[in-house]
């Protein structure tokens, strides 16, 4: 039985693409820029694990830099390489997708910027969405960054009822309601009416942003949950589902594929709980799935945490955490097993804003039978997915070459 595992790191980018400059990105790169902060302050990004598998050199063929503090330059031990996105944004979904073998060749439809306070959503959508839901209104309806809205304006939603609704840089509508004094269910309904009003928009997905907590010191749960459009087309998940095996998603990836070509869902809490999570699905799929296994992790916290906060500190202690954490993936990889870890954007913390930055990803394939190798740059994410078709027996990707 073949397994193949994808470790994304969510908005771990490694360098600004040739084309980022059309999406205000010119010179983003989320490592080397977390690097140069860490090395700033004293406190070297040193990431041994990452670095054996070729990290800082796939780094190197995306920006033609090296991070500061990687200082392995040779004896790597996976195949090691960079990747451009294909698909025309830098949002979650066409990274994923095209990860899987589906580019998105087409334009999201996405919620302005608003200026002098003016509101980011129609007034028709939120009108609509009002009176079809029957809440007394609404809180933000702009551009926000999750965590910083719900504090901002949670007692006022506490005490009104209001919903607070946002979008972002991505193709999304956001809403955040307090898990007890709002309702989880209540939450949940109010999004589903709010995915079919947006259909017309072409918004990839809305997301519910539960949070708990009082007085202005607030938090968001796990029980996020994304209403998204579905892909366009066969995925590397259905392939292996088709042909009988089994597709674990993990955190975000199933609402991601709108649960298609998903066997089973594993939800957890930070990318620590997500890592534990991980780890048990090795042994349960080391039982089973006579067909072959994929199994598909998104650890959310480097992006929903620390990039899109514009955490510098944070992002590095999250890189440092994960990496002292690889060897327990790599003692439990069986032969036959194949692991990538990639990412689906980048989101540079020390960027302007809040959103995601047009950036190259790393591509750092590793496992028992993987021959330490430079791949190059890739010019589409879909090379993985074919690459890990390919390993799993599973019929050819529309888009995409096999790298191994």
């Amino acid at each position: 039985m073949s397994r193949a595992f994808i470790l994304l790191f969510d908005s771990f980018g490694i360098g600004a693409t040739p084309d980022a400059a059309k999406f205000g990105d010119a010179g983003a790169n989320t490592l080397g820029h977390i690097a140069c902060w860490a090395a700033d302050h004293g406190r070297a990004l040193h990431l041994p694990n990452l670095e054996r598998l070729g990290l800082g050199a796939a780094c190197h063929a995306a920006s033609g830099e090296w991070p500061a503090g990687l200082a392995q330059r040779s004896g790597f031990e996976g195949a090691w390489g960079a990747a451009r996105e294909r698909s025309t944004g830098k949002d979650t979904q066409s990274g994923h997708w095209e990860i899987a073998g589906v580019p998105v060749d087409f334009d999201w439809g996405y919620f302005p910027q608003a200026t002098n306070s003016a509101p980011s959503f129609p007034p028709e959508l939120t009108a609509a969405l009002q009176q079809q839901s029957g809440v007394p209104g609404f809180l933000g309806d702009c551009h926000a960054s999750g965590t910083e809205i719900i504090n901002r304006l949670g007692d006022v939603h506490v005490a009104s009822g209001k919903p607070i609704l946002y979008t972002s840089g991505d193709s999304v509508l956001q809403i955040a309601a307090h898990e007890t004094a709002f309702g989880l269910e209540r939450l949940h309904a109010l999004c589903e009416v709010a995915f079919k009003l947006v259909a017309p928009y072409n918004i990839g997905r809305v997301i519910a942003r539960p949070f708990v907590g009082a007085a202005g010191h607030y938090t968001r749960t796990a029980n996020r949950h994304d209403y998204a459009v579905p892909p366009p087309a066969a995925t590397l998940l259905d392939r292996v589902k088709d042909g009988g095996g089994e597709v674990v998603a993990l955190g975000k990836v199933g609402d991601i594929f709108a649960r298609q070509g998903i066997s089973r869902q594993v939800k957890a809490d930070g990318n620590m709980a997500l890592f534990d999570a991980l780890l048990k699905v090795m042994d349960e799929t080391a039982a089973g799935a006579k067909n072959g296994a994929l199994v598909f992790v998104n650890f959310v916290d480097f992006d929903q945490s620390y990039g899109h906060r514009r955490d510098v500190a944070g992002y590095a202690d999250a890189l440092l955490a994960m990496d002292a954490r690889l060897p327990e993936f790599i003692a439990k990889m069986k032969p036959g097993d194949l692991a990538v870890i990639t990412a689906d954007h980048g989101c540079d913390p020390t960027m302007a804003g809040s959103d995601h930055t047009r950036e190259h990803i790393p591509m750092l394939f590793f496992g028992p039978g993987v021959a330490p190798r430079e791949l190059g740059v890739s010019s589409s994410f879909c090379d993985i997915g074919q690459t890990l078709g390919h390993h799993l027996g599973a019929p050819a990707l529309a888009h995409g070459s096999d790298l191994l």
